[in-house]
């Protein structure tokens, strides 16, 4: 067992031993949030009703003409279920897209559960997808450090349109978590 004394003693000696291609693990870019005339994220990085059922919206996005993605901070929290996703569920204008989707950094129980209290009988189309590990929204830069509030990391509240494979249109909540630009009257106005 080494005490703190003797793992300060042997660090220079680790360090000069260390090969001078040593990798960097972090990067020195910026924050970079989705852009307009971007692909969405590749990959199966969502899950749909259950851990199994993989969905990867960047291939869906080939064969749709049009897809809205909403993402929230948590399912079942007083905002996205109060007025959030009822305002797409209730906006004629939702129908109009090939892909309807939430997306929310939760398992897939938690996001079939919200689905089925939403919207019971499935008549909106909306999907409810998972995103457990957050890989999804980290792709899009849309996280924020919210562990005081849901213990992790979660999305930010934003509104995507997709149109032929590309990002058209993207609204996030300045604040992360409001309901001033995100909301279905603002973004399918």
């Amino acid at each position: 067992m080494f005490t703190r004394t003797a793992l300060r003693a042997s660090a220079p000696i680790a360090r000069a031993s260390a090969p001078a291609t040593t990798a960097r693990f972090f990067s020195s870019s910026p924050a970079r949030l989705v852009k307009i005339g971007e692909l969405l994220p590749e990959g199966e990085l969502l899950q749909e009703g259950s851990p199994g059922n993989k969905v990867d919206l960047r291939k869906e996005s080939e064969f749709a003409r049009n897809m809205l993605i909403i993402g929230v901070p948590a399912a079942f929290s007083p905002a996205c279920s109060a007025s959030h996703i009822p305002s797409y569920i209730q906006h004629p204008k939702t129908q109009e897209f090939d892909v309807k989707a939430v997306v929310s950094v939760n398992d897939a129980f938690v996001m079939k559960a919200w689905k089925e209290n939403l919207d019971p009988a499935g008549e909106s189309g909306i999907r409810f997808l998972a995103d457990p590990s957050g890989s999804f929204t980290k792709a899009l830069d849309l996280t924020f450090d919210s562990k005081a509030i849901f213990g992790n990391d979660r999305s930010k509240r934003y509104a995507i349109i997709v149109e032929d494979g590309k990002v058209t249109k993207i609204a996030v909540e300045p604040d992360n978590t409001g309901t001033a630009v995100s909301l279905a009257d603002k973004v399918l106005a």
